[in-house]
């Protein structure tokens, strides 16, 4: 199983002018509502850091690596309150390595300054830079390939990287019991153009080679809500977090219990692909939090499963002056 694993690492590689995955998959995916929607950022009375690591599909050579960092925090312009956020996400699959920066700006609308249990909209821009690197020297094709030669020009054979500008956007509505939110990332679908030397180019000037990655449009949709449960010290935290490249959709269902805002354990489950256990702490603004993955299709055969791991810190902001109708959102998990 390894070494078909290799091998489809190399024919992914190998592929470097057709689309590929390009969105990272996270278990814990409420932990950074502003990765996947710009629209999230400065939706809290709250600074918000998190730092996300994931091993997926630990025990096989050259499966995903990631690495996230955002940020996000509210402020007031003119009376009007705006978000701010940055995200980073570090990427390592099979030859391929991945860097994506993304600054983020929101406007925020209050739906009623009379009611403000209306809740509000959001509406996001975010505005990014990626960076491929695909090693080309490390490629190694077998004797008994049947699918590429050692001479196939569309395989660099030396390493070559790129950049690109990237584009996304999101709206998002907030109540002060539940949030939804729509995004597109990569709306400009950016490619990535790299370059090599080599001695016979079949494209460009003589001596150099061309190629080209392509990152796809992803739809995003997620929902998440807070129910407490009377007379207790617990509340249910059910989410929902669903993701179309319009041609497959995948959808990650989450429910998750917390006890005094303090401890919390869920369960998770993602169409196609893995069920999920996880457990959280959280004390003076502080989070940690843990979650594992056990693949539902074969690939299990070949992996001890994926672990992912969060942690992060949350600053309570006083807007209490300028602020009448703030709002206690409910993504401070």
């Amino acid at each position: 199983m390894r070494r078909l694993f290799h091998i489809l690492m190399i024919l992914i590689a190998g592929s470097l002018a057709a689309s590929a995955q390009t969105e990272p998959v996270l278990t814990q995916y409420f932990q950074a509502p502003t990765f996947f929607n710009p629209a999230a950022a400065g939706g809290t009375d709250y600074m918000r850091l998190r730092f996300g690591s994931r091993m997926q599909w630990v025990g096989i050579d050259g499966a995903p690596s990631d690495f996230i960092i955002t940020a996000d925090s509210p402020f007031k312009i003119f009376n009007r309150r705006f978000g701010a956020g940055l995200t980073m996400f570090q990427e390592s699959i099979g030859l391929y390595s991945t860097l994506n920066l993304g600054a983020q700006v929101a406007l925020t609308q209050p739906l009623s300054k009379k009611k403000p249990k209306r809740g509000f909209i959001t509406a996001a821009v975010q505005v990014g830079y990626i960076n491929q690197k695909f090693k080309g020297s490390e490629v190694f094709i077998p004797d008994d390939d049947d699918f590429h030669e050692s001479t196939d020009e569309s395989i660099p054979t030396s390493d070559v990287a790129g950049d690109a500008l990237d584009i996304s956007v999101g709206l998002q509505y907030t109540h002060p019991r539940f949030s939804a939110g729509l995004s597109c990332t990569h709306i400009n679908a950016p490619a990535v153009k790299m370059k090599s030397e080599s001695s016979t180019g079949s494209t460009g000037s003589p001596g150099e080679q061309y190629y080209e990655f392509k990152f796809s449009r992803t739809l995003y949709f997620t929902a998440e809500s807070n129910i407490p449960i009377k007379n207790t010290l617990f509340e249910v935290l059910p989410s929902l977090l669903l993701r179309s490249d319009f041609n497959r959709v995948q959808a990650d269902i989450t429910a998750r219990l917390r006890w005094k805002k303090f401890l919390t354990a869920g369960i998770g489950y993602r169409t196609q692909d893995a069920v999920s256990v996880m457990l959280q702490a959280d004390y003076k603004g502080f989070t940690i939090a843990y979650s594992y993955d056990y693949a539902t299709s074969a690939i299990m055969r070949a992996s001890s499963g994926s672990h992912e791991i969060w942690a992060g810190y949350s600053l309570k902001l006083d807007f209490s002056e300028k602020n009448r109708n703030r709002h206690k959102s409910i993504r401070l998990m």
